[in-house]
C-alpha cells in the first residue's frame, strides 16, 4: 500500500495488527481490562473521534506494577536469544503491518505520511538495535588481588521502568525506551501522551503481544497528569524515561529523584542553525526549511533560530520565504501536504502569540503568520534579536526567525544565548572552519551542512541544560541506563578473619 493509500483509510478499517484483540475503553495491565473512564482518540485535522481508550484507575496501576514485578524475576532469567528473537518477531510484523499501523500516525499525530513511515522505519531500527543488546559481554572479569578469589561485575535489570512518552513522535519515542528496556530484562509500565495513546501506547503493547512477550511484561496505561505521577511515585519502579517539554520534565525529574529513582530527560529545545558567509545557500536552505517546517514545527530538535551571517542574510531570508511559500498546507489523511494540522488550539495560540509579540518588538514578518484553525502557515520572521519571544522560546511551531550575525564570534554568541542545549547545525564550505565552531556550541548534538533534526538508534541522544540531563538514549548508552552493575566474589573456602 501507497502512503497515500495508506492514509486515507479510515477508522472503521484502522484494527491494530487486523483488529484481533478488543482494545477499546481499555489499558492493559496483565490482559485488556474494561475502564470505567473513556479517552476520545480525536483528529487534530477534523475533530473526529478516532477511538476510545480506557483511562488507567489506581487498580489498573496496581494490578499493573504487580503483574510487571511478578513477570520480571522470570524474564530476567529468560535466555537472552529468546529475549533477542521476540524483538525481531516485533520488528518482522512491524514492517509486515505497516499499512495498517501508518494511517493511525497521520490521524493521530496530524503528520504526513512520510512522517509516519519515518516512525514505522525507524522504530524497526530501534527493535534490532535493541535485540543486538543481548549479545553484549554481560559483565567484567575485575583485578583481585586475592589469587584464589575471582572477582567480577555482572550486568542486571534495573527491574521496572516507567516510559512516559509525548505526543509529537509517539511511536518511534515510545519504542526508544520500551524496546531496549524489554530487552535487558526489564518490565515496562507505559503511559503514552493523551493525545495520542493509540499510536503511542495500544500500537506498541499489539505489536509486542502479537511477537509473542509473555504476560505482564509490558503495560500499557492511558490517561492524564495523575496517571503519570502515580507511576512516578510507586515503590517499585527503579527507572523513569521521560520525553516531553521541559516543565514537566522538571516535575518528573523532581518526583522521581525523591524516590531515588533513575530518571532520563529528553526535554525542550530551540536548536540554532549557523549560516556562515561561505555556505551554500541553497543546500543551507533545504536543511534550514526542512529543520522548521519539519511536522509543523513540532520537533524537539526543530531549528528554531537561523543566525546568519550579515553578508548573505538579504539572499537568504529572500530564499527561505519562497521556499515556504510553496510549501501547502491542509488534512494530510486527505490531500497531498508538506505541513499539517498543529496538534490543539493551546499549541495555536501560542504560536500566533509569539509570533505577533515578537512583531510588535520589531521583528520583520516576510511570509506566513497567518492561522486558518487547526492549520498555521509556514512563517518566516526577520530582525529577530535576543530578548524577543522566537529568539528566546521553544516555538513548537512552523516559524523559522532569521537572526543576523556580524562574525563567526557573535554567531556562537547568539547560538549560545538559550537556556537549552539539545541540537544545533553550522552550515560552511570551509570544514575546518565549521569544526572549529560547533566545538564551542553548549548542545548535545551538532551537524555540519546538515540540519538539525537528526536521530538514528545508536546515537547518544539528550542535551544539555534544560534540554535535559544529557545523553541518556541510544544504544550507546542502553547498556548503562536500563541495567546496573552487581559486583560478586567466589572463594574456594572462607577466609580467616581477626
Amino acid at each position: 500500500m501507497n502512503d497515500t493509500a495508506a492514509a486515507t483509510q479510515t477508522s472503521d478499517n484502522m484494527g491494530l495488527i487486523n483488529g484481533a484483540v478488543d482494545w477499546k475503553r481499555k489499558v492493559l495491565a496483565g490482559g485488556w481490562v474494561s475502564a470505567n473512564e473513556g479517552l476520545d482518540v480525536r483528529e487534530p485535522a477534523t475533530g473526529d473521534i478516532l477511538a476510545t481508550v480506557g483511562v488507567a484507575e489506581p487498580d489498573h496501576i496496581r494490578q499493573a506494577l504487580d503483574e510487571a514485578a511478578s513477570a520480571q524475576v522470570a524474564w530476567a532469567e529468560t535466555d537472552p536469544d529468546k529475549r533477542a528473537r521476540i524483538l525481531l518477531e516485533a520488528a518482522r510484523l512491524l514492517d509486515a503491518h505497516r499499512g495498517e499501523l501508518v494511517p493511525w500516525i497521520v490521524r493521530e499525530t496530524g503528520g504526513i505520511a512520510p512522517k509516519a513511515q519515518f516512525e514505522i522505519n525507524a522504530s524497526i531500527a530501534e527493535l534490532r538495535h535493541a535485540a543486538s543488546l543481548n549479545y553484549h559481554e554481560p559483565g567484567a572479569l575485575l583485578h583481585s588481588p586475592d589469587p584464589g578469589r575471582t572477582s567480577f561485575a555482572r550486568r542486571v535489570p534495573v527491574g521496572l521502568v516507567v516510559v512516559i512518552t509525548p505526543w509529537n513522535f509517539p511511536f518511534v519515542l515510545g519504542m526508544r525506551s520500551v524496546a531496549p528496556a524489554l530487552a535487558l530484562g526489564n518490565a515496562v509500565l507505559l503511559k503514552p501522551d493523551p493525545h495520542t495513546p493509540v499510536s503511542g501506547g495500544v500500537m506498541l503493547a499489539r505489536l509486542f503481544q502479537e511477537a509473542g512477550l509473555p504476560d505482564g511484561l509490558l503495560a500499557m496505561l492511558s490517561g492524564g497528569a495523575s496517571v503519570g505521577e502515580a507511576l512516578v511515585t510507586a515503590e517499585e519502579p527503579r527507572m523513569v524515561t521521560f520525553t516531553g517539554s521541559t516543565a514537566v520534565g522538571r516535575r518528573v525529574g523532581e518526583l522521581a529523584g525523591r524516590n531515588l529513582k533513575r530518571v532520563a530527560l529528553e526535554l525542550g529545545g530551540n536548536g540554532a542553525m549557523i549560516v556562515l558567509d561561505d555556505a551554500d545557500i541553497d543546500g543551507a536552505i533545504s536543511c534550514g526549511s526542512f529543520g522548521s517546517f519539519s511536522h509543523q514545527g513540532q520537533v524537539c530538535m526543530a531549528t528554531g533560530r537561523h543566525i546568519v551571517h550579515r553578508s548573505v542574510v538579504e539572499e537568504y531570508t529572500r530564499k527561505l520565504a519562497e521556499k515556504a511559500m510553496t510549501l501547502p498546507v491542509g488534512n494530510p489523511a486527505t490531500d497531498q501536504v508538506a505541513l499539517g494540522p498543529i496538534i490543539n488550539n493551546r499549541q495555536i495560540e501560542r504560536i500566533d502569540r509569539i509570533v505577533r509579540e515578537s512583531i510588535e518588538q520589531g521583528a520583520t514578518l516576510v511570509v506566513g503568520g497567518r492561522r486558518d484553525d487547526p492549520y498555521f502557515y509556514p512563517t518566516v520572521l526577520a530582525g529577530v534579536r535576543p530578548g524577543m519571544p522566537a529568539f528566546d522560546e521553544e516555538i513548537f511551531g512552523p516559524v523559522a526567525p532569521i537572526v543576523e550575525a556580524e562574525d563567526d564570534e557573535e554567531a556562537v554568541e547568539l547560538a549560545n544565548n538559550t537556556a537549552y542545549g539539545l541540537s544545533a547545525s553550522v552550515q560552511s564550505r570551509s570544514f575546518g572552519r565549521a569544526h572549529a565552531l560547533a566545538r564551542r556550541l553548549k548542545v548535545g548534538m551538532v551537524h555540519i551542512n546538515d540540519q538539525t533534526i537528526n536521530d538514528l538508534p545508536q546515537i547518544p541522544m539528550g542535551g544539555r541544560g534544560q534540554s535535559g540531563n544529557g545523553s541518556r538514549f541510544g544504544t550507546i548508552n542502553n547498556i548503562e541506563e536500563f541495567t546496573e552493575y552487581q559486583w560478586m566474589t567466589m572463594s574456594a573456602e572462607a577466609p580467616p578473619y581477626p
